[in-house]
């Protein structure tokens, strides 16, 4: 072997060095990068970041809200293989609101003041958001909301990722008045905060807009499974559109006491905006065929983000299980607070929060959604038509609605 010094050795050890420095320079940069990340008091460790999930996996409102759980777990398990979030993986602390809006505040504030997860997934009532509000305020915590609501709040500590009434109602209301000829309509919910305050909005744009006529508006206990006086009503003053908010486990009874008493398509015209896919699979296609639902997404959408979406969600929840309009808005939920987060370099509230607007999402399952000052998403209004296998026939979409969560003259 040759023992002699070789003339390149001076030249490694600078390259070396080199290699070195530049090695150190990347490590300091991760390095500040953790701490910046760990200054906030919120559960991040250099390998690890802890969110929060709140939602309803027991009570009546569970049917619709298991699907937001599932969505939320497959977007942050996607992202999670990805990579992460700034190189950490993605810890879920899930708590049960029991659709019970009190125990609904009591577990946001363990999330945020006992585990201080750096953001929270979760409520689908306006009831349970509004009693969540003022702790996330307070605590100055991260929510992503996704479902429809009555719009009527904005908040910096919330990202609304489902529609609001002018995304919704409006929209809706402008579709069915002008495809049916629509002047009279029965306005009906269950009685909490959403239902109430959406069938004022709706009957504002019944009369002074539509100029049409609301010929009755009943409201009913979630949970309650006695519709039969109802019915009645209904079928005595013959309304153009029965208009519908009832939520929960309610509407399997609604629905097919509706059916057992002759009230089906071929005699009613029904446009609901509570009625997604999730709610079908107990109702049962066939006790709502015919009738319209309202919504921003449905499963039977065709475009390559929802095809990919739809097959993992069954690949991971079975071939039988359903999609949507919330579960879709519960799957952004992660995919655009890691955009956020991203874009703000920090899991910092304050900046995530700040970096929200603007943020696009081109892979959404619905197609394409983008974040406003406001902290609601551009969406489209489509309708759906109820099919018998419980699945919904598209018969209408918008373009691209900007929303205003306060619309003049319906606050």
């Amino acid at each position: 072997m040759d023992s002699r010094p070789s003339r390149f050795l001076p030249r490694r050890l600078a390259l070396g060095a080199a290699a070195l420095s530049l090695l150190a320079a990347s490590v300091f940069s991760q390095m500040a990068l953790a701490d910046e990340a760990n200054t906030t008091g919120l559960a991040v460790t250099d390998t690890e970041v802890t969110v929060g999930q709140l939602h309803s996996a027991t009570g009546t409102m569970a049917i619709s809200e298991t699907g937001s759980i599932q969505a939320e777990r497959l977007a942050i398990e996607q992202i999670n293989a990805s990579g992460g979030i700034l190189g950490r993986q993605i810890k879920v602390i899930q708590e049960d609101g029991a659709s019970d809006w009190p125990t609904f505040a009591e577990k946001a504030k363990k999330l945020l003041v006992g585990d201080k997860v750096a953001a929270v997934f979760g409520c689908w009532t306006s009831a349970s958001r509004k009693a969540v509000l003022p702790v996330f305020e307070k605590e100055n915590g991260l929510l992503y909301y996704p479902t429809f609501y009555e719009g009527l709040e904005q908040s910096k500590n919330v990202i609304y990722t489902g529609q609001e009434a002018t995304q919704q109602i409006l929209a809706g209301l402008d579709w069915i008045a002008k495809e049916k000829g629509a002047k009279t309509f029965y306005l009906i919910g269950s009685d909490y905060i959403w239902p109430r305050t959406s069938m004022k909005i709706a009957r504002k744009h019944i009369e002074n807009v539509l100029g049409g006529e609301v010929v009755g508006e009943e409201y009913y206990p979630l949970g309650n499974t006695q519709f039969g006086s109802l019915i009645n009503k209904v079928k005595l003053k013959k309304p153009d559109v029965v208009f519908t908010a009832v939520v929960g486990g309610s509407n399997v009874a609604f629905y097919k006491q509706m059916k057992a008493a002759g009230v089906t398509s071929a005699k009613q015209t029904l446009l609901t905006l509570s009625v997604t896919e999730d709610e079908l699979l107990g109702i049962g296609g066939e006790n709502m065929e015919g009738f319209y639902a309202s919504m921003k997404y449905f499963q039977s959408l065709d475009n390559p983000n929802n095809v990919a979406f739809v097959e993992a969600f069954k690949a991971k929840f079975g071939k039988d299980s359903v999609i949507g309009d919330v579960t879709q808005a519960a799957y952004l939920g992660p995919w655009l607070w890691k955009a956020a987060v991203e874009k703000a370099g920090s899991f910092d509230v304050d900046k995530v929060a700040a970096a929200s607007p603007g943020i696009e999402l081109t892979t959404a399952p619905e197609g394409y959604v983008k974040v406003h000052d406001n902290h609601h998403l551009w969406s489209k209004t489509r309708i759906g038509e109820v099919q018998k296998d419980g699945q919904f026939k598209v018969v209408y979409e918008s373009d691209l609605i900007e929303p205003n969560p306060f619309p003049k003259g319906y606050q």
